[in-house]
């Protein structure tokens, strides 16, 4: 079994941290995620996509890397289909680097489903942009975190939430039940080891990581 990082089109912004996660992993750009090769120093093995969204210069820069080209009218998006490929190659776990933000909030909302759908299927998964990042909660597991003190981090609920277990936080829960669309797991903050246990629903932590010290 194999990790992945897949280069998505969404922000991303070189940490140490994401340099450290990215390491021994086998890196796949989608589309105009290749934007982000140079910048974390890297070249992927394989770049996939329609290439609808990709310029002149990013192809010439990148002319080495063999490329898996799909039709601009398809059935899944370019994403999706990195993930299969990556899947199929024996992927155990996937980093979603420019999972966040980008021009398309469609997309970034389907990263989000998509990383709760390959949990459930027994993947690990994480989304980040760099300064934010998002695990989905697997069912019935005790998540602990190794978060900094002071940290912001939220709890999106795609669905309503029952046993709830938010633990080492400035507002704890202790097995709650969270109907969908309630606002009660958002803008929480550590305080101590953070621990959170899901005994029933989807939903994603989101964490509002640090920034470098010398940035």
């Amino acid at each position: 079994m194999s990790r992945f990082t897949l280069l998505l089109g969404g922000d991303l912004v070189r940490t140490r941290a994401l340099d450290a996660a990215i390491a021994q992993t086998r890196v796949i750009a989608v589309d105009s995620g290749m934007m982000h090769a140079s910048a974390l120093g890297l070249e992927p093995e394989l770049w996939v996509g329609d290439f609808d969204s990709v310029d002149d210069a990013l192809l010439t820069s990148h002319d080495r890397v063999p490329r898996r080209v799909y039709p601009p009218e398809k059935d899944k998006t370019d994403g999706e289909l990195a993930i299969a490929i990556a899947v199929e190659a024996g992927a155990s776990s996937l980093l979603l680097a420019g999972a966040f933000g980008g021009e398309r909030p469609d997309h970034m909302f389907l990263h989000f489903t998509q990383a709760l759908a390959l949990c459930n299927e027994g993947l690990d998964v994480t989304l980040t942009s760099g300064t934010q990042e998002g695990i989905p909660l697997s069912l019935g597991r005790r998540h602990v975190f190794e978060y900094p003190q002071g940290m912001m981090f939220s709890i999106l609920a795609f669905s309503e939430l029952s046993g709830l277990t938010v633990e080492n936080a400035k507002w704890p829960l202790d097995a709650v039940e969270v109907p969908f669309g309630s606002s009660l797991t958002l803008s929480n903050v550590v305080d101590g080891q953070l621990a959170v246990t899901l005994e029933r629903g989807r939903a994603l932590l989101v964490a509002h990581l640090p920034a470098d010290k010398d940035h």
